[in-house]
């Protein structure tokens, strides 16, 4: 043969017995089948994991099963050991290929959808239903749990209300909500400014309010901006007092040091911990 299709290697002397104007007609390759998507989805776990050990990339614990809502697979997932990866992603398509990358977890960001849907950064302006209309195109479209950004709530406590109700209906799994003054400001920027302790522990209950109405058991994932707008300790108060009002998962925004991580870990040790990665 003038190519050897096992090790790429060319027969020269065949090659130049071959006229210059010969048309040089070689039999296809034999098509090999190619991997699975099952078998890519473990490959993209494996060499996660390689890249972060405590990455849980456990194929029990990945996708949404027959019978089950979103929430209870989210549930299922944070109940595992580990750190779990949920990318940012901002349209349907987005979420299809973090699904398609081995993740078993996919969070819409306010951030982003503000970015792709409005051409507007993340200063308040998406609206709670622009956010549900992303939200249910991007859950129709993939079988893993996504987690959407709620913002402020868009509210008061009776928004933050009708908001989680939505996000139950466009079938979210969990929803993050925030303690920042309206209108909002990106996480990453400085000035923010966030509402009484009071109110914030009022704006979770709230929302836990509205699951118990709703018969759901969405994730409600409690964030607090006060570590950049008051203090570290502030944040820390914050975040104890929303998981002793029933906060499933919860996240203080721009923590500063590794100590400052590890002083997070140790407040309300058997709920889960969110954190941002840039």
């Amino acid at each position: 043969p003038l190519v050897d299709t096992h090790t790429h290697t060319f027969n020269l002397s065949a090659l130049q017995s071959i006229p210059l104007h010969s048309p040089l007609a070689l039999p296809p390759p034999p098509r090999r089948p190619g991997p699975t998507p099952g078998i890519l989805r473990r490959r993209a776990g494996a060499a996660m994991a390689a890249r972060a050990p405590y990455f849980a990339p456990e194929e029990g614990a990945r996708g949404i099963r027959p019978g089950e809502s979103p929430a209870a697979a989210l549930r299922r997932i944070l109940a595992t050991p580990g750190a779990h990866q949920a990318p940012c992603c901002f349209d349907a398509l987005g979420a299809r290929l973090v699904e398609r990358a081995g993740f078993p977890i996919c969070f819409m960001g306010g951030f982003c959808v503000s970015a792709a849907r409005l051409g507007l950064p993340d200063v308040g302006l998406i609206s709670y239903g622009e956010m549900v209309d992303q939200g249910r195109l991007i859950t129709e479209a993939v079988s893993v749990p996504v987690i959407g950004d709620g913002d402020n709530g868009y509210g008061n406590s009776m928004n933050i209300k009708r908001t989680v109700k939505g996000y139950i209906n466009a079938g979210l799994a969990g929803i993050m909500l925030e303690d920042q003054v309206a209108p909002k400001a990106c996480g990453h920027t400085e000035g923010r400014k966030v509402i009484s302790r009071e109110e914030a522990v009022m704006h979770i209950k709230a929302a836990i309010d509205a699951r118990k109405e709703s018969a759901s058991d969405i994730v409600i994932v409690a964030r607090t901006d006060s570590r950049q707008a008051v203090s570290l300790d502030e944040a820390l108060w914050r975040v104890q007092a929303f998981a002793d009002a029933g906060a499933d998962v919860l996240f203080i925004d721009a923590l500063a040091s590794i100590e400052e991580m590890k002083a997070f870990c140790a407040v309300a040790p058997g709920v889960p911990k969110m954190c941002f990665s840039i």
